[in-house]
């Protein structure tokens, strides 16, 4: 046989095994984890980033302020969520509720999360905290003057306070933590002397409340701590700077049972697709590395003990006495605290 009809015979035969042995070899499956988000994108992103460069693992992830509860209930087994993460308890111990959620056995959560700041039955893991705080009018309004949650409802500042609705969920975390102190009947005498006191009808997010106190509207704001970090160093919105530097800070109740904490968490979607890669990611968030990140990041308060907080942290902040109530206390509270807003018409 010719050399040219050798070919013309074997080459055929040739393409068929290439095809058969391509068609054999197994294709690498992308590893991958699906995050569904509460907490704005900017918070997180670079946690995220972080992970996937050092573990190769990609994270998709939606994001949206309400609705994401819902929607993973409606989606059920068909869900795509495998991580939600969340910027308060109210909507970790929602999502719990509902049974949505599974639970994590892992030691590396226990080493790095304290007790105060995790679901002892491993259903939710707080990543950072963050302390609901009291801005002030460092012109009007003197040092000292205030000290206490309490203290927002003495009538001598009839006229001074701003703040968001009280139905958000930041200020339902501390509503709840009144009446876990104090109880319901003493909680809606003090939510209603905080509305007798209100500048204006309750609006805004945080940051709107140091705007306001910056420009007279009021002279005194809840707020979480964090935001003054944001604000302070915003250098696309320098007025934000201006804002910042009109207030004081006041971490209340230093004299008895601290300042009032919350956390950013997340939790494991009980038809998690990628239930390993899920698992990796909280350990990763909980880790040296993103803790230290969302300190310098994010002007927030760790949650593995011994992580660095950022300089300006402390330089602003300085050191306090953060409320060890737990938060598995606080959240039961929420429907009763939500009940209070809307009784004493707080929004109104």
């Amino acid at each position: 046989m010719s050399l040219a009809k050798k070919i013309n015979h074997f080459f055929p035969l040739m393409l068929l095994t290439l095809a058969a042995s391509i068609a054999a070899t197994p294709t690498k499956a992308v590893e991958e984890v699906n995050v569904y988000s509460a907490r704005q994108a900017f918070l997180i992103k670079p946690m995220l980033k972080a992970f996937t460069n050092e573990t190769g693992i990609k994270v998709n992830i939606i994001f949206a302020k309400k609705g994401l509860i819902e929607r993973i209930e409606n989606e059920a087994k068909n869900t795509n969520a495998d991580l939600f993460i969340t910027p308060d308890i109210g909507p970790i111990y929602d999502i719990v509720n509902k049974g949505l959620t599974q639970a994590i056995e892992s030691p590396v959560l226990e080493k790095n999360i304290p007790s105060q700041y995790r679901d002892p039955e491993g259903h939710w893991f707080g990543l950072t905290s963050r302390s609901r705080i009291i801005y002030t009018s460092k012109d009007r309004v003197k040092k000292g003057a205030i000290k206490t949650y309490e203290d927002l409802a003495d009538p001598q500042w009839k006229g001074k306070i701003c703040t968001r609705s009280g139905k958000h969920t930041y200020n339902l975390s501390l509503i709840a933590s009144m009446i876990a102190v104090h109880g319901e009947a003493d909680t809606e005498k003090w939510l209603k002397g905080v509305k007798a006191n209100l500048a204006r009808k309750p609006q805004g997010n945080d940051r709107a409340q140091v705007k306001a106190i910056k420009e007279g509207v009021c002279d005194i704001a809840l707020g979480n701590s964090y935001y003054y970090g944001k604000m302070i160093t915003n250098a696309k919105n320098p007025e934000q700077i201006a804002w910042a530097k009109s207030v004081n800070l006041l971490f209340p109740n230093q004299a008895d049972r601290g300042a009032h904490m919350n956390v950013s968490g997340v939790v494991l979607i009980k038809y998690a697709k990628h239930k390993a890669n899920a698992i990796k990611l909280i350990e990763f968030l909980s880790g040296p590395m993103a803790q230290y990140m969302y300190a310098q990041e994010n002007f927030e308060f760790p949650v593995r003990p011994d992580t660095p907080r950022s300089s300006l942290i402390n330089k602003y902040m300085g050191k306090f006495k953060p409320d060890t109530l737990s938060l598995t206390v606080i959240a039961a509270n929420r429907s009763k605290a939500s009940k209070l807003v809307d009784k004493v018409g707080f929004d109104n």
